[in-house]
């Protein structure tokens, strides 16, 4: 098995490609580690290959907030400077001057 090595890491944010949504990265998974119902909810001509990273988000888009999980190649760093409104990244992270998350003590393991 081939060793992958993530692009993005914990408390970047990140936009989609493809959707309107961004967010801060809170966990990463070094492979597909969803369940064959969500992959299947993809549609085929967009649907990711499985042996690559998958994120899990803190994500909004215009209209909510909410958890997302998305493959790396649908990934690019967000340069949008933006301020993010869903509050979980700020109970989850403190933001350093250069924008960069850090993830809080209390919730490091």
């Amino acid at each position: 098995m081939k060793e992958r090595v993530a692009k993005f890491s914990i408390g970047e944010v990140v936009r989609h490609k493809v959707f309107p949504f961004r967010g801060v990265i809170f966990d990463v998974d070094p492979e597909f580690a969803n369940t064959e119902e969500w992959w299947n909810s993809i549609p085929a001509e967009v649907r990711p290959s499985k042996d690559q990273p998958f994120y899990h988000l803190l994500a909004e888009n215009d209209e909510s907030e909410y958890v997302a999980y998305v493959s790396e190649q649908n990934l690019v760093n967000d340069e949008s400077g933006t301020p993010l409104r869903n509050q979980q990244v700020y109970q989850i992270f403190d933001q350093a001057p250069s924008g960069q998350f850090k993830p809080k003590m209390s919730f490091a393991h």
